[in-house]
Order: structure tokens, then sequence, then C-alpha cells
């Protein structure tokens, strides 16, 4: 019997499928490194996609795509170069997506930024 998938988890498995339908390849879930962690990445052509899964039940305190603030942005960076090290495959570049999901009468309602921000 498989065991119940935790929402955190849903909503992953919800972002990794609407990519996929859209194009995307996944590469790997759940990447860690000491100060952070990437929940998708993924690949469009030759482009790799680091995707930060956002879920929010209600918008009462900020929306999935507001809590992705300049802390969590750094996490990701330092994260995704970390990744980026250990690799030897070649992409023309990378870029920062953000998959953010609600609920709406039980159907889950998914927003994709591509390129939701860039490292400065």
């Amino acid at each position: 019997m498989k065991p119940e998938l935790t929402i955190g988890q849903q909503a992953e498995q919800w972002a990794s499928d609407h990519l996929q339908q859209q194009g995307l390849t996944l590469l790997t879930t759940n990447y860690y490194c000491r100060r952070g962690e990437i929940d998708l990445i993924m690949q469009e052509q030759k482009i790799l996609v680091f995707v930060e899964v956002r879920y929010r039940k209600s918008n009462t305190f900020g929306s999935a795509l507001e809590s992705v603030d300049r802390k969590k942005q750094a996490k990701l960076i330092f994260t995704a170069e970390h990744y980026l090290q250990q690799q030897t495959s070649s992409f023309s570049g990378y870029r920062f997506d953000v998959v953010a999901i609600s609920h709406e009468k039980r159907k889950p309602i998914i927003t994709w930024v591509r390129d939701a921000f860039q490292v400065n």
C-alpha cells in the first residue's frame, strides 16, 4: 500500500505534472545542499530550470508567489550554484521559475511564473 502524500509532496507532483505537460523534462526532485533545497530541477530544451513550488490554502498571510522573498531567492540561488558545480552536462543557460498552487473547490489552481527572478 502506498503511503499518503503530504500536501507539499502533492503540490510538487501537481507542479511536475503540469510542467511536463508543457514540454519540460524532469531531471530531479528535492535537491538538497547544506543551505537549501530546490523542489524540482527540469530541462526545457537546452535550458536548466530550477523550480520552487509554493502551496497556499488561502491568501490570508500573503500569496504563494509573495512568499518567494529575497531571502528565499538567495537560498535557491546558492543551492542552484551548488547543483551546477556537480554537473558535467552542458546547458546553454538556466533560470528560476516559481509554481504557485492554491485550491478552488478541491481542484488545484496552478500559476507558473517563468524566469521569476534572476541572479544579480
